[in-house]
């Protein structure tokens, strides 16, 4: 199968690991990824703020740029390029006045609108993609329990991502239940961890990040799995201040579900970019057995 490919800013940047995870674990399920040439940054965060429509043209770009490509599919595995994409996409598809002004900036717009638009949940619960990632786990994540960590982004609103649940999701369990981790039972998995307002609002962000921590700990999650670097990044990066802010320990690692997901393939910790992360996960790891 082949998929054009949108890394979108962070993973070309803060989020390396997730994106050399990712690729090692498409390819060993025989996906070929194409990266988008010359892509532009989707207006995650501000752009849609500041200027709406810009923001729908820097989406739209990106739309025109991967329906050249192989296959009308495009993955884009952060979940606000996601979510943008997916958003600009429905209002060309729905607002015929915005579609032609928008034309008229980008003459080469047509047939953006059927660009089918996959987050990596998207693409790995697809049926022949969850045969071959059975098939691919040579050393299952036996015994871990994991909390599966959704955001803002990767589901909701449901009338942009068609997803039918999007308050209690189970996505992500699927997937991690067949590689055989023990997905746990919590009610936080689509709550928002604030990352949107560590600048203005930190004390906001430390007290719903905190929530989400302590949520997970109760559950009795070993580790949290995320598929969105500015998640996985307001998690881990953040977590010793919201430890000091809440007077407990928590210790939880933050691992994205490409590197939970690698280590089932046998591939090694270094080129799955455990190292990177902040909270170590090599303890969690080796208590299982898992490294």
């Amino acid at each position: 199968m082949k998929i054009a490919y949108y890394p979108g800013c962070s993973l070309h940047a803060a989020a390396r690991e997730y994106d050399a995870s990712l690729k090692l674990c498409l390819q060993n399920l025989g996906i070929e990824l194409t990266e988008v040439p010359d892509w532009n940054c989707c207006g995650a965060t501000s752009a849609h703020s500041i200027d709406e429509k810009l923001s729908i043209l820097l989406a739209a770009r990106n739309l025109s740029l991967a329906k050249k490509m192989v296959s009308g599919k495009v993955l884009a595995p952060c979940a606000a390029c996601y979510s943008r994409l997916l958003a600009s996409r429905r209002r060309l598809q729905t607002e015929a006045r915005l579609y032609q002004e928008i034309a008229s900036r980008l003459p080469d717009l047509d047939g953006v609108q059927e660009m089918e638009v996959l987050s990596l949940l998207d693409l790995l619960c697809l049926r022949e993609l969850r045969d071959r990632l059975k098939a691919g786990i040579v050393r299952p994540l036996n015994g871990l329990r994991v909390a599966c960590y959704y955001g803002c982004f990767l589901v909701r609103p449901a009338a942009v991502t068609g997803q039918p649940d999007p308050e209690d999701p189970t996505l992500l369990e699927a997937v991690l239940a067949a590689a055989g981790a023990e997905p746990v039972p919590w009610t936080y998995k689509t709550e928002c961890c604030g990352a949107g307002f560590v600048l203005p609002e930190p004390q906001v962000v430390l007290r719903l990040a905190g929530e989400i921590l302590q949520a997970a700990k109760r559950s009795g999650a070993d580790v949290i799995a995320v598929a969105c670097p500015l998640c996985q990044m307001n998690l881990d990066a953040r977590q010793e201040a919201v430890a000091r802010e809440l007077g407990e320990e928590l210790h939880l690692p933050v691992l994205y579900v490409t590197q939970l997901l690698g280590l089932a393939m046998g591939f090694a910790p270094r080129v799955l970019g455990l190292k990177r992360l902040l909270v170590d996960p090599f303890p969690a790891l080796q208590e299982k057995g898992i490294i």
